[in-house]
């Protein structure tokens, strides 16, 4: 069994990372882990919400889901991210809560978190490849370990095959293209398996 502590932390508009983040609760439970799906603090203007049927819904459908607090960050020995693509870049409501990291990052305390990420887009070429990368740009600078599926597993096949994290296109009724939804699961226990290593390895 796993004494692992995973934070799957999201932002989601619509819902398809919220989705993203419970597969991978899912997976990284089925290991043993402790696990926790957090979201990051809405910026959107309620106009903009509210001018979105499917966003406004989402809003009221996870109201319940707790909001991500730096003490999250501590508590974590490994982590995933799962945000949707904004011009091939993280949403602004995800770098927010990043660049309130500072402190922790001042004194050591984001070093050797074991980390990975997932997107979304409406199409393949959406951004997605460079979205998870612009999330781990910072996770370099917090000394993080950063976990990727690679080829590790048949299954990512299946999912589009994105190396660095799982990815999944989205349709204009908001429904998912890829079955994508095994491939989560794999990222979230080679993270925590990762993290097993390295939590054994430093105790």
């Amino acid at each position: 069994m796993s004494n692992v502590n995973l934070a799957v932390i999201y932002y989601s508009s619509t819902g398809t990372n919220y989705q993203l983040s419970k597969w991978a609760e899912e997976g990284a439970k089925e290991t043993g882990a402790e696990v926790k799906v957090l979201k990051v603090p809405e910026l959107a203007p309620q106009s903009a919400i509210d001018s979105n049927p499917a966003w406004k819904a989402h809003v009221e459908a996870t109201k319940d889901v707790p909001e991500v607090s730096l003490n999250d960050i501590e508590w974590a020995d490994a982590i995933i991210f799962s945000v949707p693509t904004r011009f091939g870049n993280m949403p602004s409501q995800m770098k927010q809560f990043l660049d309130m990291t500072g402190g922790l990052w001042f004194n050591g305390k984001t070093v050797n978190k074991v980390v990975s990420a997932m997107t979304s887009a409406q199409n393949p070429h959406g951004g997605q490849e460079a979205t998870i990368l612009s999330l781990y740009t910072t996770m370099y600078h917090w000394g993080a370990i950063v976990v990727t599926p690679g080829y590790t597993d048949p299954v990512l096949y299946g999912a589009g095959g994105n190396p660095y994290g799982t990815s999944v296109s989205v349709n204009q009724d908001g429904k998912m293209v890829e079955d994508v939804e095994a491939a989560v699961k794999h990222q979230a226990k080679r993270t925590v398996s990762i993290a097993e290593m390295v939590k054994k390895g430093s105790q």
